[in-house]
């Protein structure tokens, strides 16, 4: 099985035997939790856990639709019934009313029939354990269309959102060798306004150098930086497992915002601001990616 998988599928499957013929279709998107829907006719009902339980196996995540249907050609399927004595009392009172009226002509057969409970049809009762493994093959029908189509969905999400996570680590590139020169420009502008405001008085250098330390290890984003990376590491090891990733993929989104948005307010320069709206912008985008997969 090639993962990631998407949790957005279509899949289709046909299964025949006499005269009847299965079809199932099965529709996914995604969804927190897996939660499973089944459409099943009446009479196919006793069989909606055994449907579950195989849909359960393909899918560990996603909102699953799942429609069965047939048709069937055998005169066998149906039941027709007779109520005669209700068809005899029915044309009793058809004949009183008739006669109480002064209408002609009385009720005919059609009429008759036509009234509630006369005719009924029902379906004929069918063996369902034999039935099943037909259903069942219907099913994996489309569960396995279904997954080639998880599969396709899959793999382009994967090239989405490596090409958008090297870009990422690029622009963390960029901010990483401009953070230097903004701290030594922050230094300059600080020393600066303290000459103007003191001029005159004399000031102590080491505390003066204290100060410059203090600022500079503020305006640090070595560590953020690292985290970045190390998420994007982990976010590139993910999406090679060969198991469910997307919940962890969606937290390691919350943690590239939060690096990102310290990063931002930690040197507080126009610049770094612009490319940190740049990288909130590309995790936005993965994380709408990331929702997808399962």
């Amino acid at each position: 099985m090639n993962r990631p998988l998407s949790m957005t599928s279509f899949g289709r499957g046909d299964a025949s035997h006499g005269t009847t013929t299965w079809t199932v279709e099965v529709r996914s998107v995604n969804h927190r939790y897996c939660d499973i829907s089944c459409k099943i006719p009446r009479r196919y009902a006793p069989l909606e856990e055994r449907i579950r339980r195989e849909v359960a196996g393909r899918y560990s995540r996603g909102h699953i639709d799942v429609v069965l249907s047939y048709v069937t050609g055998g005169a066998d399927s149906v039941r027709i019934s007779v109520d005669l004595g209700l068809a005899q009392r029915y044309q009793q009172s058809l004949c009183e009313l008739s006669e109480a009226l002064d209408l002609t002509p009385p009720a005919d057969l059609a009429m008759v029939a036509a009234f509630k409970d006369v005719v009924t049809v029902t379906e004929a009762e069918e063996d369902l354990d034999a039935v099943w493994p037909h259903i069942q093959a219907a099913l994996a029908g489309a569960l396995d269309n279904g997954m080639a189509m998880r599969a396709r969905e899959g793999a382009a999400l994967k090239e989405d959102l490596l090409g958008r996570l090297a870009a990422l680590a690029a622009t963390a590139d960029i901010i990483e060798k401009q953070a230097p020169e903004l701290v030594r420009k922050k230094e300059a502008a600080l020393k600066e306004r303290l000459d103007n405001l003191l001029k005159g008085v004399d000031i102590d250098p080491a505390r003066l150098a204290q100060e410059v330390a203090v600022m500079a290890d503020k305006a640090d984003v070595t560590e953020e930086l690292v985290r970045l990376r190390s998420h994007c590491r982990q976010f590139a090891h993910f999406l090679e497992l060969d198991e469910p990733v997307g919940r962890r993929l969606d937290f390691l989104m919350q943690e590239f915002l939060r690096e990102i948005n310290t990063t931002a307010s930690k040197i507080n320069d126009a610049g770094v601001a612009h490319l940190a709206v740049e990288l909130k912008n590309e995790v936005e985008k993965m994380r709408e990616q990331v929702q997808n997969l399962e």
